[in-house]
């Protein structure tokens, strides 16, 4: 894993955002993995503000959601999938037959899970997948104590992400189960850029850097692949040594 500590959000997402289109250029029909949230948000406001100014061609671009609570699907407002469309899909007009993503109000969710993984394979595999990171740890859906050999699957939600989800919506919601691409899913994308910003993660940022190797702690594990860039500001980093 390679750390990259920025001063700030703005610079912590420009830095990520050059990485990312390093990464797919020139590649026919990269697969680029996209998870919600407000972490990455700040890479999608620059992917807008760089196709817009013509730096940038994702005409050959597919995208594939990272999530999606169970129950819910982009027809409704804090969905994962509603906060793409607002950041990124609808402002860049991107073809609906691009862009994979999980159904959470499908009544067939183990399908939805099949069609993911058969959509990963058909592009030969995630060429990026852009990850936050959970105050416990989590990344994508899969809580602490989620099987490292994991594929998309369908998942309790651990009563601090179901909290930390409202933020998202703007009444309450009951979130008791989402539908995620799995630990083994992820770890076979041949990049993986993590970015984590703000003092609030700093201790969970401690302990994934730091801390025993485990799945008590998913993002521990991305420790083992071999092109993972995390990228802090340097409030997510104070804690490290």
């Amino acid at each position: 894993m390679e750390i990259i500590i920025s001063n700030n959000y703005e610079e912590t997402s420009e830095k990520a955002t050059d990485l990312i289109e390093a990464l797919m250029k020139n590649k026919l029909k990269p697969l680029i993995c996209v998870a919600s949230g407000d972490s990455p948000a700040g890479i999608y406001k620059n992917f807008v503000e760089r196709v817009n100014e013509k730096e940038l061609d994702i005409s050959q671009w597919q995208f594939l959601g990272l999530d999606e609570w169970v129950g819910l699907n982009g027809a409704d407002e804090g969905s994962c999938r509603y906060h793409l469309n607002e950041q990124l899909f609808n402002p860049l007009k991107i073809p609906n037959d691009t862009i994979h993503f999980f159904d959470g109000a499908s009544d067939d969710l183990e399908q939805q899970c099949w069609m993911t993984e058969a959509a990963i394979q058909k592009h030969e595999g995630i060429e990026v997948a852009i990850l936050g990171l959970g105050l416990n740890g989590h990344i994508g859906m899969n809580e602490p104590n989620t099987s490292i050999s994991s594929r998309s699957h369908i998942i309790n939600l651990d009563p601090l992400t179901a909290q930390v989800g409202q933020k998202y919506f703007k009444t309450p919601q009951v979130l008791s189960k989402g539908i995620t691409l799995g630990i083994a899913s992820l770890l076979e994308a041949k990049n993986i850029i993590l970015i984590v910003t703000g003092e609030k993660k700093a201790a969970i940022i401690k302990e994934v850097i730091e801390g025993a190797i485990t799945e008590k702690v998913p993002a521990s594990i991305l420790r083992n692949h071999p092109n993972c860039y995390l990228f802090l500001d340097k409030a997510a980093a104070s804690l490290l040594e």
